[in-house]
């Protein structure tokens, strides 16, 4: 069986080994290794990454209890020397950590057991037994859990035996008899793990809280730590700092301002509903004063579709007409009437878009479609008129 690196010498990035075998599977290729410090998806953690003697390790996972690493091409010789992506492996030691920490503060201030947990490249999550959380109870889930990275609690590894495990305070028993670890933080927990971790909480370095949403009974805790939990707060600040620059003013006053700014959008988009309004009004009178077959078709070069369809339903709502509008700017018509026609906008849609390479649909009393092209909408308009 391969020698694990990962339990007995976590740090190590570099070293040297023979493949044990090699096979291909279905056009890919795979590497057993007499020693790996490969870590294999497993427990939430994902797998490393590095490299077999120049060879990209593009997954590592356990088959028959050997530890299997699909390489992108197969090593020239069987003594290898293995590189590990360090910058991964630590990042998800100090996640995983962190998560052990997390969970532990979690029960200890409000009793809410960790259920699971999942390590993406991006977001950390646990799912914890509890209904909500207040940001208040985030608040004081944060600070407690940074407090004891600051204590540089050590944290241990070590593998025990069935009767040995009957021993500690586990919140959890495993659901093995067999090769059992223990990951053990000084003065806070101990918990059956096969993942890699940090040897002390200082070197998880900090635990951000994201957010909290509720998640099939349970409440889930979006969480960073360590470098990660750094490169967002840096990316948070540089879009702070761009708001202040666009608003000219220090980050304490961003928020007064961009309210201010708020209020002031609302009255704008306010007073621009009142002028569409009245524009409305004005023109559905000019538009209806222009009809003399029952049948009201124009289409306009500056409006979008939107307010293109709320004058169609102002004129629908105030005369017995054949609506037929369109937006050049959307290549989009609308077909309205106010259902005292016997005619159903939509089955006419249905019958003849295709004909003019249009799409849409709708029902008797009003019907919307899109062209592909402006040609293609303005050779429908002139069907419609020429129908009607």
């Amino acid at each position: 069986m391969t020698e694990k690196l990962y339990y007995s010498s976590p740090y190590t990035k570099t070293w040297e080994t023979n493949v044990k075998t090699t096979f291909e599977k279905e056009e890919e290729w795979f590497v057993i290794l007499e020693t790996t410090a490969f870590y294999p998806t497993g427990g939430g953690q994902p797998f490393d990454t590095g490299t077999i003697s120049g060879s990209d390790v593009l997954d590592v996972f356990i088959e028959n209890d050997e530890v299997i690493h699909k390489v992108k091409k197969l090593p020239e010789t069987s003594s290898v020397i293995c590189h590990l992506n360090w910058d991964r492996r630590f990042d998800h030691m100090q996640h995983h950590t962190g998560q052990h920490l997390l969970s532990a503060v979690c029960y200890s201030l409000y009793d809410a057991r960790t259920v699971s947990f999942h390590l993406g490249s991006e977001i950390a999550t646990i799912d914890i037994e509890i209904d909500k959380l207040s940001q208040q109870q985030m608040d004081s889930i944060e600070k407690a859990v940074n407090h004891e990275i600051y204590k540089n609690r050590l944290v241990h590894t070590y593998f025990v035996s069935d009767q040995e495990l009957q021993q500690l305070p586990l919140l959890k028993m495993p659901k093995v008899t067999e090769n059992i670890r223990i990951v053990q933080i000084e003065g806070i927990e101990h918990n059956a793990c096969g993942g890699t971790h940090v040897q002390s909480t200082a070197e998880i370095g900090i635990i951000k809280l994201l957010k909290a949403e509720k998640q099939k009974g349970a409440t889930r805790l979006h969480f960073k730590c360590g470098q990660r939990a750094l490169e967002d707060y840096n990316e948070a600040l540089k879009m702070i700092h761009k708001i202040s620059s666009m608003f000219n003013t220090g980050r304490d006053e961003v928020i007064n301002r961009l309210e201010k700014w708020e209020h002031n959008q609302k009255e704008l988009e306010s007073e621009n509903k009142r002028l569409k309004e009245e524009n409305n009004h004005f023109l559905s009178k000019e538009l209806i004063g222009k009809v003399e077959t029952g049948l009201l078709l124009h289409a306009f070069d500056d409006k979008s579709f939107k307010d293109t369809k709320d004058l169609a339903i102002k004129i629908a709502s105030e005369e017995s007409l054949l609506i037929l509008l369109a937006s050049t700017v959307e290549n989009r018509v609308i077909l309205m009437h106010d259902g005292s026609f016997q005619f159903s906008c939509g089955t006419f849609f249905k019958e003849n878009l295709r004909s003019f390479n249009g799409k849409g649909g709708g029902n008797d009393r009003s019907a919307q479609a899109g062209f592909a092209s402006q040609e293609d909408m303005n050779a429908f308009i002139k069907f419609v008129k020429d129908t009607f």
